[in-house]
């Protein structure tokens, strides 16, 4: 009860001290929907916001810069509908990344465009901690299903990640530094364990346009497991280190072709288990990303060809007790994919959007106990696909599209999509936005479940969703506004381990809750923002559970100075229940209850030298809550971060 009066007196008294300055808020810190903004991600070309029946939240690089110092999983947890898993364990643990109560092989991620997927993963998720924010331009977040447009995966939401692009100068570029601390509530060491540092090199000569990027990430400090007793564990570190390199050209006002190398590696230690330490388990992950899109425009529309390869390697050697030897696993998983796409405008209203996707996938795992070889486990598609847009002039648009997925493996397999979305402004100042949905998506089994030599089964179906939507978007004057969304999803064949035949099957469940978010603009220099999520799910899985039903994320944002921004952020996350299986924490077969825990951050930004130099602070978990993330692993306290941004 405490802790929440004292999150009430801070948002209390960011309100009253503000009263004594009267500059400027940059409204855009905390906005991120608006009826008049163009997104890409509703129909693969831009499109304005109030033409799609589908739900998108776009995460601004204003918003980026203003969370400077944060991961890309940790700006995307605040995210009305999201919730990742893990989001404030050490870095060497894995995250999960859950959309209305799904799971993160529902999740969809691209990269400009480009699906990402580690074949070799069990669920083909992708890490997002090979990522790094300081490649990002922006990240459009589409909601519901969209394998109709997306193919396998897109089954709860489609997370865009657009990288930054070139500027029109001949060079300009950025470098960032910053230094922190990785601690727990109850566990201090005040040394700088969080260390960061990027540089950003991009510009334009005569008909090239290039960016140029490499990051370096380490972070030590803590350690991954969590002690019951008085003995502290080891650490366990994470080093990354990430380079992009884009580089396009314009060989007219028609013709432009891109290109894109991405490199992205990490390593970690990680320990025996739930409160189990080790000091032996090392692992690496290992990404290499190249592709190409030459682009033609033409009177009505405009064609590209989208074409990439991506190979994942990670290993990782673990101390078996048993026969007390350290063992080696290493996992192979290698991606092709192209995408020949083509938009046609028979007028301003109307839109066909056709295209034809091609890909292939192949999984090499060499474990002490089974091998997986690339010639058995791989699989590839081929999946013609169209949208159609209607744009009508008294507010109304309409959006259908089909997609039929042909799978070598399992057969042929049609989704659909139906959106709807109306307009209407009321005296000039009220813009009001009706939408609704209806739509399918598939999840095609992954290697690992298919091919398996103990737990793959080969007779798998792919899962089917069913996603219904509807909802009401309400904007004053950009000084207010709401968000109101309903959602049902049905599963069927739904992959899941049955842990009595020890064996990947097909089951079935259904999700359905809400999303409210709200914005509100109070002067020039004072903003607020909540977003609430409740989620009602039949049935979960043991190993993919930690969904909570209740989550809040509450923002203020203060512009005390004409260059200063401060922002206040709280969360509050329910309880999340946890199968315990073996009974390793309990009863075998029950649910152990993790409580509820809330959590508030700063953060602070502050330009000089004309905008040439940022200084970030931020301060996360500012009153020091001990609570559990995962269980059994370590939770980060309170911890500090100081970090300065050159443009040059």
């Amino acid at each position: 009860m405490k802790k929440q009066v004292c999150i009430a007196g801070v948002f209390a008294c960011s309100f009253i001290s503000t009263q004594f300055f009267a500059q400027k808020v940059q409204k855009e810190s905390l906005k991120t929907d608006t009826l008049k903004e163009v997104v890409i991600t509703a129909t693969k070309f831009q499109l304005k916001k109030e033409n799609t029946g589908k739900v998108i939240h776009t995460i601004s690089q204003k918003q980026l810069q203003n969370n400077a110092g944060k991961t890309v999983i940790e700006v995307l947890n605040s995210v009305v509908g999201i919730d990742v898993r893990g989001v404030n364990s050490n870095p060497s643990e894995p995250r999960g990344i859950n959309v209305r109560g799904g799971r993160a092989r529902q999740v969809l991620v691209l990269i400009d465009g480009v699906p990402v997927t580690d074949q070799s993963a069990i669920n083909q998720e992708f890490d997002l901690r090979l990522l790094t924010v300081n490649q990002i331009e922006s990240i459009e977040i589409l909601k519901g299903g969209a394998s109709a447009l997306y193919g396998s995966g897109a089954a709860t939401a489609v997370i865009n990640i657009i990288l930054k692009k070139a500027t029109s100068k001949n060079i300009s570029g950025t470098y960032e530094v910053s230094l922190g601390t990785n601690n727990t509530a109850n566990i201090s060491k005040n040394t700088l364990s969080d260390r960061n540092q990027n540089i950003n090199l991009n510009g334009t000569i005569g008909k090239f346009a290039f960016l140029g990027s490499f990051s370096l990430t380490g972070v030590d400090g803590m350690s991954s497991a969590k002690s019951t007793t008085n003995k502290q564990f080891e650490e366990d570190s994470y080093y990354a280190k990430n380079g992009l390199l884009k580089v396009d050209y314009s060989l007219n006002d028609n013709i432009n072709i891109a290109s894109f190398f991405n490199y992205d590696a990490f390593e970690y230690d990680f320990d025996a288990g739930a409160f189990l330490d080790h000091k032996l388990n090392t692992g690496a992950n290992e990404q290499f990303r190249f592709g190409i899109k030459p682009s033609y425009n033409y009177a009505k529309g405009t064609l590209y060809l989208l074409s990439s390869a991506t190979i994942v390697e990670r290993n990782f050697n673990q101390f078996n007790s048993f026969s007390n030897t350290l063992d080696s696993y290493e996992f192979v998983g290698r991606s092709v994919f192209v995408d020949l796409v083509n938009k046609y405008e028979f007028s301003s209203k109307v839109q066909l959007i056709t295209g034809v996707n091609y890909q292939i996938h192949s999984n090499n795992t060499i474990t002490p106990f089974a091998t997986i070889a690339k010639e058995t486990a791989n699989f590839y598609t081929v999946d013609p696909y169209f949208s159609l847009v209607y744009m009508a002039e008294n507010g109304l648009s309409a959006n259908a599209g089909g997609r039929l997925n042909m799978h070598n493996v399992y057969g042929n397999k049609f989704v659909y999509d139906a959106n709807l979305a109306y307009n209407l402004t009321i005296k000039n100042h009220h813009q009001v936005k009706l939408l609704t949905s209806f739509n399918t998506a598939f999840i095609a089994p992954s290697l690992y479940q298919l091919y398996d030599g103990f737990s793959g089964n080969i007779n798998l179906n792919p899962e089917s969703n069913e996603t219904f939507e509807l909802g009401l978007e309400y904007d004053f004057k950009d000084k207010f506004s709401i968000d109101l969304v309903y959602f049902n999803r049905k599963e069927t064949a739904a992959i899941i381990f049955d842990n009595t035949t020890f064996k990947y099957t097909n089951a079935s469940s259904e999700a359905n809750g809400f999303e409210f978010s709200s914005n509100f603009v109070a002067t020039d220099f004072l903003a607020f923002s909540a977003a609430y999520t409740y989620i009602d799910r039949e049935k979960f899985e043991d190993f993919d559970d930690y969904i909570p039903k209740n989550k809040l994320v509450a923002t203020t944002s203060i512009t005390p100075l004409k260059n200063a921004t401060l922002n206040f952020t709280y969360r509050n996350v329910g309880e999340r229940n946890i199968f315990d299986r073996y009974g390793s924490f309990g009863a075998a077969g029950e649910d152990v209850i993790l409580e509820r825990y809330e959590v508030l951050d700063f953060m602070a930004n502050y330009k000089l030298l004309n905008g040439t130099a940022t200084i970030f602070a931020a301060i996360t978990n500012l009153l020091n809550e001990d609570y559990d993330d995962i269980l059994g692993f370590s939770t980060r306290g309170r911890n500090y971060k100081l970090g300065v941004r050159l443009q040059f």
